[in-house]
């Protein structure tokens, strides 16, 4: 039992000394206790490092996501009124339209390109495949960024000459060839085409645009020479800057609409509102997450506060000793303040490591998993920040009562407590 005499000037180190070594002493003489109470504010703390840090990496991807598709990209197609009207070939959207989007926005489009896919059949180790045989122009590949595994990509003599030249999807070049698939030929329905390259789509779109997950990719110009094909499917564009983007979706929209009947509806987005909706959900995920590892911190405080209620009760004899050898109220007052930070800073800092060594730990596990991709899981040191001054915010807060009833004992009292 401590019964040293809290004399010093309330300024000076000696005195704030004292009151931490006797503060670590009761927690000393009450380890299991003291170590209860703390596993709530580790749960607690570790709680906000690891949901900010979910928040952030699901932010992260989505927008990644997107990005990687292209934040400037506007996409267009011809609407299919389906049983309310019918399409005619003078409806889809096809080069000459290219040009006139490129020729309208020099200064704002940098880059402009057509697709179109059809439904084929190829030959795979003498077993007929279903597959996307995709026809693309100049321009197609910066677009969409498309990385190239192995070969190279069409150059501007193959777009215009009509070479039976062909690029395949990756798993499309592992089901259909062992080795390099590289100058090997390809029979793609009734055509035969050689290969040049294989790719991947940097972002997966998981087959919701014409690139599928066996495709096969090959110059506009040889499509249409083989299959009569005069339109794109979809027409891409993308933009300079992103604050061009609605301008640029607006002004294609009056493109297609003076160059077509006034019957045709053609669909003109952009992803600039998928990515401020993405941004949206991931702050408001974010707020929530935050608020329930606030609960958890709360219920962790209110323990905290019992506890101290209890090791109050049973040390008020200790207590009225001290007071009447000289200890004033206010350094009764500080030691359970003391104990009660000493409680949540400990397992502030404990969750914290917890909650960083967690997402450290992951990101040395995906570099060991090469199919996972570029992913990385962020620790953010502001929520680091937060959630120890949160956590110690909590323990003096919620350990403010238990203290103050302490240093309002009566001496007289305390010395016959039992």
């Amino acid at each position: 039992m401590q019964t040293s005499q809290i004399q010093p000037s309330q300024n000076s180190a000696a005195y704030w000394g004292e009151i931490w070594m006797i503060a670590l002493q009761a927690l000393r003489a009450h380890k299991v206790r003291a170590m209860l109470a703390m596993l709530g504010v580790v749960i607690g703390t570790g709680c906000i490092v690891l949901v900010v840090t979910v928040a952030l990496t699901g932010q992260r991807y989505i927008i990644g996501q997107i990005e990687g598709v292209g934040a400037n990209l506007i996409y267009a197609n011809l609407v299919d009124p389906g049983e309310a009207g019918s399409v005619s070939l003078a409806d889809q959207i096809g080069p000459a339209d290219l040009a006139a989007v490129k020729e309208d926005m020099p200064q704002m489009v940098t880059q402009a390109a057509g697709a179109t896919s059809l439904q084929m059949t190829v030959d795979a180790g003498g077993q007929e495949r279903d597959i996307s045989l995709v026809g693309v122009t100049s321009g197609f590949r910066e677009i969409r960024n498309l990385a190239l595994l192995r070969g190279r990509y069409f150059d501007s003599d193959e777009m215009q000459s009509r070479s039976k030249v062909c690029l395949l999807t990756q798993p499309l070049a592992q089901r259909m060839f062992f080795d390099d698939p590289i100058g090997r030929d390809v029979r793609v329905g009734e055509f035969h085409f050689t290969v040049i390259g294989v790719f991947r789509e940097r972002v997966a779109t998981f087959g919701q645009t014409e690139i599928t997950r066996e495709s096969v990719l090959v110059p506009f110009s040889l499509l249409q020479y083989y299959t009569g094909t005069e339109y794109f499917s979809t027409l891409y564009v993308r933009a300079d800057n992103p604050e061009d983007v609605p301008s640029v979706t607006s002004r294609i929209s009056q493109i297609l609409a003076a160059r077509h009947r006034s019957g045709a509806l053609y669909h003109v987005e952009n992803l600039t509102a998928i990515l401020d909706m993405a941004r949206s959900v991931a702050l408001a995920l974010t707020i929530v997450l935050i608020l329930i590892a606030l609960i958890a911190l709360t219920i962790s405080g209110i323990g905290i506060m019992n506890i101290m209620l209890v090791t109050v009760s049973e040390r008020t004899r200790e207590i009225g000793i001290r007071m009447a050898i000289g200890a004033r109220r206010k350094a009764i007052l500080y030691q359970f303040l003391m104990e009660a930070l000493v409680i949540s800073g400990g397992g502030a800092l404990a969750g914290i490591a917890i909650g960083v060594l967690i997402p450290i730990s992951l990101n040395l596990l995906i570099n060991f998993i090469p199919d996972v991709g570029d992913i990385t899981i962020p620790v953010s040191w502001v929520s680091v920040i937060l959630a120890f001054i949160v956590s110690c915010s909590t323990g003096l807060i919620f350990g403010y009562i238990p203290a103050s009833r302490a240093s309002r004992l009566q001496p007289t009292q305390s010395l016959h407590y039992e």
